[in-house]
């Protein structure tokens, strides 16, 4: 089992962070909270959860293990896989889900595509009494705003349509954040259109 990858950043999109490690490229599926501690950064560490099925061998990388934690609780519930779990972590930060948890805010959490009323109750059953202490202090810092609309607006829909959404819906949604917010960086575009999708 592979506990981290530390090396050099050879490519980063909101979805997936490749990191170069003594010549080897490792793909790893990141959330956008990820993508946002990641951002402007040669040299990082990703705690990674590897996936190895008959059909696919799959990495998720988190910048830190209070994210990779709150991933394999998120797994842990019923109907909770990983790409739906990765999608949670990317429309809340770890502080926020938690809090959201903790305070059965199931109106929250079933915004998030993928998850209906009775898997939002779930996740909230199963793990009200899991979460303990994993939100304190792990807030990722807001990622610098993006200077033209442009290229905020095309890496939050190129985002969308890798997390599964099409990409007309995506813009739609992209567009309309960014109409109601030109300031807004790509992570809170995202975010954002996350919870009108």
């Amino acid at each position: 089992m592979i506990e981290y990858l530390k090396g050099e950043l050879a490519e980063l999109t909101p979805a997936t962070a490749i990191v170069e490690c003594c010549g080897v490229g490792y793909e790893t599926s990141i959330t956008l909270n990820t993508y946002s501690a990641l951002q402007g950064k040669k040299d990082v560490k990703l705690y990674i959860y590897e996936v190895i099925r008959e059909d696919t061998h799959q990495l998720f990388g988190f910048c830190n293990k209070a994210e990779r934690e709150l991933f394999l609780l998120l797994i842990s519930v019923s109907g909770i896989g990983g790409n739906t779990a990765r999608t949670i972590l990317s429309a809340f930060t770890v502080n926020e889900l938690c809090e959201a948890i903790a305070t059965g805010n199931e109106v929250a959490i079933k915004g998030v595509k993928g998850i209906g009323l009775k898997t939002a109750q779930r996740l909230i059953v199963d793990l009200k009494d899991k979460i303990g202490s994993i939100g304190n202090g792990t807030a990722i810092a807001n990622q610098a705003p993006a200077t033209a609309n442009n290229e905020v607006a095309e890496g939050a829909v190129s985002a969308l349509v890798m997390l599964g959404f099409p990409s007309s819906a995506a813009n739609k949604a992209v567009q309309s954040v960014i109409k109601s917010d030109p300031t807004a960086t790509i992570e809170q575009v995202i975010k954002r259109a996350l919870k009108l999708l």
